[in-house]
């Protein structure tokens, strides 16, 4: 058993070398996975209160980390745990042999824990003085050389365990993106939001323009798709009476993969009664500076090297100006596919023939307008073939009551004062259909469930999607998606390779 073990690293001294110091450990009669410690204290916890702490017994856990000082009889070594390091004295005349012994065999990268009494040493560092250690667990594989630093982008994306041992600051990310998460569900229920969870495999793909990720189910015999949005199934709880209602939850979208795209990521999309996308609007902006007071104290942020202020009120700008502006293309002035995408090309824009109005608008305004968008800006009011499942404005039917919040050059949220007129809403719904069945992998699928729904009667609604991950990245300061998200999608890694 033990040489079936030791097969698979022969060709690797380090862990060669481990493996030895495992079967010294037992040995000694030591179990090296026990099943549990009687922790006391955490760091954090000995290095605020040594005062009161100092010359009673502690009992810490963690990872051995850095490096383990030897100076003959004694040495030093640093434990890591979820709330940071703290030092430990180790002696032998305090261990005794047995305990000494068992000391002489950690490597980094091991979990021990220790009973002991906090002292300062002579340079003012809080320590632990070591009376007895309790082995945890074994490191088999040594540690990424602290001093080096694990900066690999790819290795840090891949194995980010090794990532959250190695920087600080990673572990201090992940906890704000939970204290993120926290303080967005504590602020919907104080605005009485009720949050549900709905399906994430659907018979239908519908609620956005985006391919889906398809699989079979072998009990219902049917093919089934990871869900591209929340949307629909949350507009049926408005239909039932959930007059607010969110959900938190990974949404799968079949496409490309950038710096700011994964292909499976995290979507809030909530929905009000009686509300428009005015009333979203003022929602958002707040949702957003309260999140940021929450995790960093202060609404305002650095955004590559330059100051972001997250604080309400954000302004408004139309779409069509915008465009205007940026591109000198009206599309009010192009009324068909062909004319618009005429227009886009003498602007510049890389124009695919098979694209039509509703797509180049989307082009032209990701190419010349969204990178611009650097503060807090709500871009509002989009054409009718945008955005099938929003309502028309009443001074301009050709548009609809839709708007895009963005900051730090990209899109973070999408809302609309929804469509509740079932007929209207059929129609646009067949449109899309009709596109898909074309070729158009995009265009949305015709949910006939969702339509019967609401043809039941849906008040008026304002509805929203909040990007979690890039509002994350505008909190932490981080220009890739793939590092707000523990565990992003990579290329598969050949184990024999």
């Amino acid at each position: 058993m033990a040489d079936a073990v030791k097969e698979p690293f022969q060709n690797d001294d380090l862990v060669t070398a481990r493996l030895r110091k495992l079967a010294a450990i037992r040995d000694l009669g030591i179990d090296p996975f026990p099943r549990n410690f009687d922790r006391t204290h955490l760091s954090s916890q000995v290095l605020a209160k040594f005062e009161q702490l100092e010359g009673t017994t502690v009992h810490v856990a963690g990872r051995l980390v850095g490096a383990i000082r030897h100076m003959g009889k004694a040495g030093f070594a640093h434990l890591l745990d979820r709330d940071g390091r703290i030092q430990v004295f180790f002696k032998r005349d305090v261990l005794g042999d047995e305990g000494f012994s068992l000391y002489r065999l950690l490597d980094v990268g091991d979990f021990i824990g220790v009973e002991g009494t906090p002292f300062r040493t002579k340079t003012g560092d809080v320590t632990v003085e070591a009376r007895e250690i309790t082995f945890l667990a074994k490191a088999i594989r040594p540690l990424p050389e602290k001093w080096h630093g694990l900066t690999d982008a790819e290795t840090r994306q891949r194995q980010r365990y090794l990532d959250l041992i190695a920087n600080d600051d990673v572990r201090t990310l992940f906890d704000n993106r939970s204290r993120a998460i926290r303080a967005i569900r504590e602020f919907l229920h104080q605005r009485d939001f009720v949050e549900v969870e709905t399906p994430i495999l659907q018979s239908v793909a519908a609620g956005a323009a985006a391919r889906p990720f398809s699989t079979h189910s072998n009990a219902l015999d049917d093919t089934l798709y990871l869900r591209i949005a929340i949307e629909l199934y949350l507009k049926r709880c408005i239909v039932g009476g959930i007059e607010r209602v969110f959900e938190i939850g990974r949404v799968f979208r079949n496409e490309g993969l950038s710096f700011k795209h994964n292909p499976e990521f995290t979507m809030m999309e909530l929905y009000q009664a009686y509300a428009d996308y005015t009333d979203i609007m003022e929602l958002v902006e707040s949702l957003v500076a309260h999140v940021a007071e929450t995790v960093l104290g202060m609404t305002r942020v650095t955004w590559r090297g330059e100051p972001i202020d997250l604080a309400p009120p954000w302004p408004r700008r139309s779409l069509r100006q915008l465009l205007i502006d940026h591109t000198g293309v009206d599309y009010e002035a192009y009324r068909d596919d062909a004319s618009l995408r005429a227009a886009a090309a003498t602007a510049g824009l890389g124009v695919d023939p098979a694209w039509n109005r509703a797509k180049v608008i989307d082009e032209l305004m990701s190419t010349y307008v969204e990178p611009r968008l650097i503060t807090p800006t709500f871009v509002v009011d989009y054409p009718t073939e945008t955005t099938p499942l929003a309502k028309r404005r009443p001074d301009h039917p050709e548009e609809v009551e839709r708007f895009e919040a963005y900051i730090g050059g990209m899109e973070v949220a999408n809302a609309f004062t929804e469509l509740n007129d079932p007929l209207d809403q059929r129609v646009r719904l067949e449109e899309q259909a009709a596109q898909h069945a074309a070729g158009d992998e995009d265009a949305q699928a015709l949910d006939w469930d969702f339509l019967e729904a609401i043809e039941h009667g849906m008040p008026p609604t304002g509805g929203l999607g909040l990007g979690i991950d890039r509002i994350i990245m505008v909190l932490a300061d981080r220009q890739s998606i793939r590092d707000v998200i523990l565990f992003p999608q990579l290329r598969s890694r050949d184990r024999d390779g």
